[in-house]
């Protein structure tokens, strides 16, 4: 229940497409790379970030492709970033046993769903400060694959705190939640 708020609010608050966020190139190097990183050892949280970027990406794709195909209804945006980010819930059918902790004292939540979560809202807010500093600029880029390095940058910036402070070290599922206060 708990997830299904977060992902609602998240969602929510998401940003209209304004443009094509990725290339398809990009899109399939970070989906490969999210399978190779768990398999060398990386901690599920800072791979979460980036599976929140990649499927807040895919959610993208799909509100593009009903674009194309003129397919359009009331909340068809939002209907279509739940479905994409919500994905990460088919992980817990068969490959992960979902072991919630406690988080920042405020959500009791899966790292790895946690951290998806964040991830898919740092790629739509960076996706839409570009947008808000390419507007600033005279709608022209201040640099050179700008609308690339922003996102990337951002959810870099937000693996690098989960690799040097892992969610993973919170409290497990039968410890008291109060007892970090």
């Amino acid at each position: 229940m708990t997830f299904m708020l977060i992902l609602f609010i998240a969602v929510l608050y998401s940003a209209e497409s304004w443009a094509n966020p990725a290339c398809a190139v990009c899109t399939v190097a970070v989906g490969a790379s999210l399978e190779i990183a768990r398999s060398l050892g990386v901690d599920d949280c800072v791979v979460g970030v980036w599976a929140g970027g990649f499927l807040a990406l895919l959610g993208y794709w799909l509100i593009l492709w009903f674009n194309k195909k003129n397919w359009n209804f009331p909340g068809r945006n939002l209907l279509l970033m739940i479905i994409s980010v919500g994905t990460i819930g088919f992980m817990y059918l068969g490959e992960m046993q979902y072991s919630p902790k406690v988080i920042a004292y405020v959500f009791y939540l899966d790292p790895l769903l946690f951290s998806t979560i964040l991830g898919a809202l740092v790629l739509i807010y960076s996706s839409a400060f570009y947008q808000w500093m390419k507007a600033k600029n005279g709608g022209h880029a201040h640099f050179p694959f700008e609308k690339v390095v922003v996102p990337v940058l951002s959810l870099a910036l937000v693996s690098l705190y989960f690799y040097y402070n892992p969610l993973s070290t919170g409290l497990s599922g039968g410890e008291d939640l109060l007892s970090g206060f």
